[in-house]
């Protein structure tokens, strides 16, 4: 990517963003990682921080509802996967459902300029193909239209923002929230998914996708959190290359912290709500 495309990107970083943060590897609820994605686009509304990416895991597992998606499956409501309910989560972000079992996340939050939707899209994007191609997965956009709308389950279709597998297979979805001047976008990549649960929850199967052998193999807990790293530093350095930045390992602020402690606090207060949301933390 060439500065100009970095620039188009990014018009008013802070002083000093080419080294952007990395945080650590978090496995937590999906309200807290909610909680957590929604404070790093506040720092970039606030111009309080530099720009921030992380990877996580949900734990336990969820479904994560788009912002606007006010329908789902009344028996969501009371999903059970190995003896343990299935939570509802809304996203800061649009698009529809998604279940979060054995998927890894990223999510990025940075300033950005006045290009069009699509074009940040895929600036975003270019990182994680060349990262998954230095794995061994080639992968492309999709090409559906607005259909989605119509469906609950987000990895049912693949539109332009998705990244899918040559024989279709939806790997990477994808969505975004801007507010002002600054961006989340955050993801979810479909790695080991249960077909069972798959099932269970949108009523149809899997589609075929012939993983590398790297992936298929890793089967006993420990062996799926070295291959989640593995893929989130390669993913990490693809990216920096991508955007031409450089990203340092960064700890939690205190801040983010108390964030994270404020969702602790409200779970145990109404630890029944549904589709939970916090917005003002």
């Amino acid at each position: 990517m060439t500065m100009t495309k970095l620039s188009r990107l990014s018009t008013a970083l802070p002083s000093g963003a080419e080294v952007w943060r990395l945080l650590p590897p978090l496995a937590l609820g999906g309200e807290a990682q909610m909680a957590l994605d929604r404070e790093l686009l506040n720092q970039q509304v606030a111009h309080s921080g530099a720009p921030t990416l992380r990877f996580y895991t949900w734990v336990p597992l969820a479904i994560s509802l788009g912002y606007h998606q006010r329908h789902w499956p009344p028996h969501w409501d009371s999903l059970q996967w190995q003896g343990q309910s299935v939570a509802l989560v809304r996203r800061p972000s649009g698009g529809r459902a998604v279940l979060h079992q054995g998927d890894l996340t990223y999510a990025i939050a940075l300033p950005l300029g006045r290009q069009r939707r699509q074009d940040s899209y895929r600036l975003l994007c270019d990182g994680l193909i060349a990262g998954w191609r230095t794995l061994g997965v080639r992968l492309d956009y999709g090409t559906a239209g607005r259909g989605y709308i119509h469906r609950p389950d987000c990895f049912g279709t693949a539109t332009g923002a998705d990244l899918v597998t040559p024989e279709g297979y939806k790997l990477i979805g994808s969505a975004q929230l801007r507010r002002g001047h600054a961006l989340l976008q955050h993801g979810s990549m479909r790695l080991w998914p249960d077909p069972d649960l798959t099932g269970q929850v949108f009523g149809q199967g899997l589609p075929p996708w012939s993983a590398p052998d790297w992936l298929q193999a890793a089967v006993a807990p420990e062996q799926r959190q070295a291959v989640l790293g593995q893929i989130a530093a390669t993913l990490s350095a693809a990216i920096a290359s991508a955007l031409q930045v450089t990203f340092q390992p960064s700890p939690l602020t205190s801040r983010e912290e108390k964030v994270l402690a404020r969702v602790g606090t409200l779970l145990q207060s109404c630890p029944s709500n549904p589709a939970m949301e916090f917005l003002d933390l």
